[in-house]
């Protein structure tokens, strides 16, 4: 009986090139964009939260606040803020996509890819910052039922602002996600971040008045340089008084300096672009 020698099967791994990376960048976004949208329950559980804030609680506390608000809605003043909220809850919960890949193996999948690890990670915060800005959207779609109006500037100015928190926020939770091990961990570590993020950075109340402490703290949130110029926006195109423009949106100031809008949305762009060159530099160095 004569031995047969099976066929050996040349296989080539090709060269990495810049064409190869934004393939990878692009197949890894798109991998997390299928995954959001096949799953239209946890799309839906994503927008409750800023639904409660702007109708719920801006409905609820609406008589108790209509004194100091100068006339104007508490659902309108509260919507710059619940744009962000709502961006910053989906953007730390697109970045947990990066801890379930890896309980579930297929992070191991990618890493042994002739591709790049900046390159999974830039594709996972492409990913996760659109997801996070599309919930923005939704969202900002609802801004006539609470009085602001539909003006072009105003949206464009929104979706760009939302763009860039999207961005850094994600940027900040891959940082956190790929750190991490358990997504139960991960999960607390969200809420030991996020929560205080939310409420420190007057997202839901005027910052001037504020006791020196909590005035400290506001300063110090990111977030803050997020929600003051998302509401200087709106405020540009709604009409209201100066006595109430005033006492609900007084501007960020450093000792008495009044800080530019621009200046705020500079900071966002250059706290996300280090934070994302750390997760990548963490992310390279992990096993």
């Amino acid at each position: 009986m004569s031995a047969t020698v099976a066929d050996v099967v040349a296989a080539r791994v090709p060269e990495r090139s810049w064409r190869s990376e934004a393939r990878a960048v692009k197949t890894v976004c798109h991998r997390d964009l299928i995954r959001f949208v096949g799953n239209r329950a946890q799309i839906m559980m994503w927008l409750i939260q800023p639904l409660l804030f702007l109708f719920v609680l801006g409905s609820g506390l609406q008589s108790l606040s209509a004194a100091s608000t100068g006339g104007v809605d508490l659902k309108t003043f509260i919507f710059p803020g619940v744009l962000c909220i709502t961006v910053v809850f989906s953007a730390m919960l697109s970045a947990a996509s990066l801890v379930w890949d890896r309980e579930l193996g297929f992070l191991r999948e990618l890493t042994i890819a002739p591709v790049s690890r900046t390159s999974i990670l830039l594709g996972k915060c492409l990913g996760g910052a659109t997801i996070a800005a599309t919930q923005g959207v939704v969202v900002l779609a609802l801004a006539g039922l609470v009085g602001v109006p539909y003006d072009p500037v105003l949206v464009l100015g929104a979706v760009g602002l939302l763009l860039l928190l999207s961005f850094t926020v994600t940027s900040f939770g891959l940082l956190v996600a790929v750190q991490i091990k358990q997504a139960q961990t991960f999960t607390a570590v969200m809420q030991l971040f996020v929560i205080p993020m939310y409420f420190v950075s007057g997202a839901l109340y005027p910052v001037s008045g504020l006791p020196t402490w909590l005035g400290v703290l506001n300063r110090l949130d990111p977030l803050t340089y997020a929600v003051d110029p998302m509401r200087r926006l709106v405020f540009n195109h709604i009409t209201i008084s100066d006595e109430a423009r005033r006492r609900l949106d007084p501007g960020v100031t450093w000792f008495g300096w009044h800080l530019p809008a621009g200046l705020e949305v500079a900071m966002v762009l250059v706290l996300g672009l280090a934070v994302l060159g750390v997760a990548v530099w963490k992310f390279a160095r992990t096993e």
